[in-house]
């Protein structure tokens, strides 16, 4: 048994560094619900061939977990995790799919504390001080902020850094191309989740190249 599996503090120490890897890795974090099996892969590859390959699998859909599964086999170089996780028995399925990380978009006791046992990292989701507190008290010090225009935005991130000044957030829910530098010119922002590089509409017609091409621009208005 090592040291860190001894020691709770060191494995949360662990997983913020993995959390922080991985945000630093994506800087933008396509948050996928995958309507049809058989757009899997070119969306996937589409969002790659961009620069985007730090990928938020959502559990919406019922082809989620064969989503997650099928890429972890067969695209080996994405990092690929499992986002809209709502209780245990989704966290274990996800993981059962090889999930590399886990996201939930809001905070349960059940999921904190389940998120301790596991050897992935788990980034809650938050709207409020009170529950950055409920993941705080845990040791978590990384956060999804959701949905976070509604929750006040780049004012409200800036208004938590102030009690919380050691924890940093991934907002996703209503960021676009208009807005996103403003978020990741936070302090306390690691990275950003979103959908606008991947119309539905492009991905009910297979417009792959308009993807690619929306994932690269994306990137470049980070410079």
């Amino acid at each position: 048994m090592t040291n860190n599996e001894t020691n709770p503090q060191a494995r949360m120490a662990e997983k913020i560094a993995q959390i922080d890897s991985i945000c630093a890795r994506a800087r933008i974090m396509p948050v996928i619900t995958i309507a049809r099996e058989a757009d899997i892969f070119p969306l996937a590859d589409a969002l790659a061939a961009g620069g985007l390959t730090v990928l938020e699998i959502t559990l919406r859909s019922v082809h989620g977990l064969t989503a997650i599964r099928l890429l972890r086999e067969q695209r080996p170089e994405l990092c690929v995790g499992a986002g809209t996780v709502l209780d245990r028995q989704m966290l274990d399925a996800a993981l059962e799919a090889g999930a590399q990380f886990i996201v939930t978009p809001g905070s349960t006791a059940e999921l904190l504390k389940a998120g301790l046992e596991v050897e992935v990292p788990l980034l809650p989701g938050t709207g409020s001080a009170s529950d950055i507190m409920l993941g705080y008290a845990l040791g978590y010090r990384r956060f999804k902020l959701f949905p976070a225009e509604v929750c006040g935005g780049t004012a409200a991130l800036k208004a938590l850094s102030g009690p919380f000044g050691d924890a940093k957030f991934c907002p996703t829910g209503g960021i676009n191309p208009g807005n996103v530098q403003r978020y990741m010119a936070l302090n306390n922002v690691m990275c950003v989740g979103g959908t606008w590089m991947f119309d539905s509409e492009w991905v009910s017609n297979g417009d792959w190249q308009r993807i690619q091409q929306c994932s690269s621009e994306a990137l470049q208005l980070l410079g």
